[in-house]
């Protein structure tokens, strides 16, 4: 009788198998720039919709040309805290259709130091612009007891080079340039991304 449960259960063990392996709770991302490169370890396991989109543009080599175009920090104060934003500016050649927001009550990722999250209007308009939070922003996450506070969709973290975000975000800034909340945001020399790729854990 032990047997035939042992072999009974061998093959729920090998088809539980590939379906176990197929996705990495994490998956890395180095962004090369100018100034360095920023490793970031995506939460694949907890924000599948938002990082399986900005894997599609990482595999399709979207990202690579694209740049670090705005530093938001506090006026008036040292540029120690903000966001630092990049992607494609909505570049309508290569941006793909918008996606679910993932809300940080559903994932449990919350906007702390070095979380890269999506940049968007309204929720689901989300496509190829994100921002790395320099120093913790909970207001960015979603408020549980606000329905109509949904927050950012976090999808990640700076795992390496923070010291090249935390250089981005002191860059000048022009006062002129950016709309609405983003004028005098907007970087006066953009940092281009050289090249966007997966990496081995």
């Amino acid at each position: 009788m032990q047997t035939r449960r042992t072999l009974l259960a061998m093959p729920l063990a090998l088809a539980a198998a590939p379906a176990f392996a197929q996705a990495a709770p994490t998956v890395r991302v180095a962004l090369t720039t100018a100034e360095g490169v920023i490793m970031l370890e995506l939460e694949q396991a907890k924000a599948p919709i938002t990082v399986g989109n900005f894997l599609k543009y990482v595999d399709r080599k979207l990202y690579d040309g694209a740049a670090f175009y705005r530093a938001s920090t506090p006026p008036g104060g040292p540029k120690t805290f903000g966001l630092l934003q990049g992607g494609l500016q909505n570049d309508p050649k290569k941006v793909l259709p918008p996606i679910a927001h993932e809300s940080t009550i559903k994932t449990g990722l919350t906007h702390t130091d070095g979380t890269i999250s999506m940049g968007r209007h309204a929720p689901g308009t989300a496509q190829a612009d994100w921002f790395i939070c320099v120093g913790d922003q909970p207001y960015l996450d979603a408020d549980p007891k606000d329905p109509k506070n949904p927050g950012f969709a976090a999808f990640g973290r700076v795992v390496e080079g923070m010291d090249v975000v935390k250089t981005l975000l002191a860059l000048p800034v022009d006062p002129k340039r950016g709309e609405g909340s983003m004028k005098g945001e907007m970087l006066v020399t953009p940092v281009r991304i050289v090249s966007a790729r997966r990496v081995a854990p």
